[in-house]
């Protein structure tokens, strides 16, 4: 009886079919349309639950009524004093009365008259709400903080702190650049020699390329990948571009970007650098130019001359 006289009617239906509304729109995934339109059960569900709500509601105002008429006037008189439920009377909201309204009215406002007239208005020396105040010393502590933080120990205003951010996520995306599996260009492929390296390259070659070229690369369709000699350079970046994008228009090598991974065309570019002075059996003619790595330097040459 208390609640419902604390929470009236025409609230109390809106807010139990609003929650049963929203939590039907929560828990029914019904994509990008409501679920209520998307679903005509639910409609009819809410209707009808709408519906049960006011009849409730009436039904339960009418038994109140009747057993009300039934009551002596005494009985009336008591029930009323039980039920009757006032906001003012509750602890809770004097305390927030008190927090948060206006100061208490005084009768001897004589003492509160300030020393201000303008134009005949006077003005009264009325303390503060607490929360004002509470607020006030607020900013302080906090102006306080903000002094000592940005000014005095210099730290890092927003701005400033978005930049070195934005730098450090620039560094991040670069170092796992480096590390990461599928992420492989030309400008940054290293030359794979490890026997576990080789051995995956193998797989793809005998798997992809040994219709053109040969299980042992002497060439067929496809040049001789054996020799000294190449069609669009050799060496470990150029091999892996030609893989990547394909050789020469209209009559090279099919691109195979799109059917091996970055790190599998590194490892069958690798493997394929490691053919270089096998010898197959009945080998194609050299195609192409003798192919000279431009980052070995003359000295380097000339070591490597002396040491054959």
């Amino acid at each position: 009886m208390k609640i419902k006289n604390l929470i009236p009617v025409y609230i109390r239906i809106p807010v139990i079919f609003f929650a049963v509304f929203g939590a039907m729109e929560y828990f029914i995934d019904s994509g990008d349309r409501p679920a209520f339109i998307k679903f005509p059960m639910v409609s009819l569900f809410l209707f009808v639950f709408l519906f049960l709500l006011i009849a409730i509601e009436i039904t339960i105002a009418a038994v109140d009524n009747i057993t009300y008429q039934m009551l002596s006037k005494e009985q009336k008189k008591q029930l009323t004093e039980v039920v009757s439920v006032n906001f003012a009377d509750f602890v809770w909201y004097k305390k927030a009365r008190k927090f948060f309204g206006k100061p208490e009215a005084t009768d001897d406002e004589a003492n509160l008259l300030l020393n201000h007239d303008y134009d005949g208005i006077r003005e009264l020396d009325n303390n503060l709400p607490p929360w004002w105040v509470y607020l006030f010393y607020g900013c302080i502590g906090f102006a306080a903080v903000y002094l000592v933080r940005f000014e005095i120990m210099n730290g890092d205003n927003p701005e400033m702190e978005f930049k070195k951010e934005m730098a450090q996520a620039k560094i991040d995306v670069e170092n796992y650049k480096k590390t990461a599996p599928d992420i492989m260009d030309e400008k940054k492929v290293v030359l794979l020699t490890s026997a576990e390296d080789i051995a995956k390259g193998k797989t793809i070659f005998m798997t992809n390329c040994v219709a053109c070229h040969r299980a042992d690369a002497g060439g067929q369709v496809g040049p001789n990948l054996t020799d000294d000699r190449w069609l669009l350079g050799g060496g470990i970046k150029n091999v892996f571009h030609t893989i990547t994008n394909g050789g020469r228009d209209g009559k090279g090598m099919i691109a195979w970007k799109t059917t091996l991974k970055p790190t599998e065309i590194q490892h069958v570019a690798s493997y394929v650098l490691s053919l270089q002075g096998t010898h197959p059996v009945n080998p194609k003619a050299p195609d192409g130019e003798i192919w000279v790595d431009p980052e070995i330097k003359p000295a380097d040459k000339s070591i490597s001359m002396i040491a054959k």
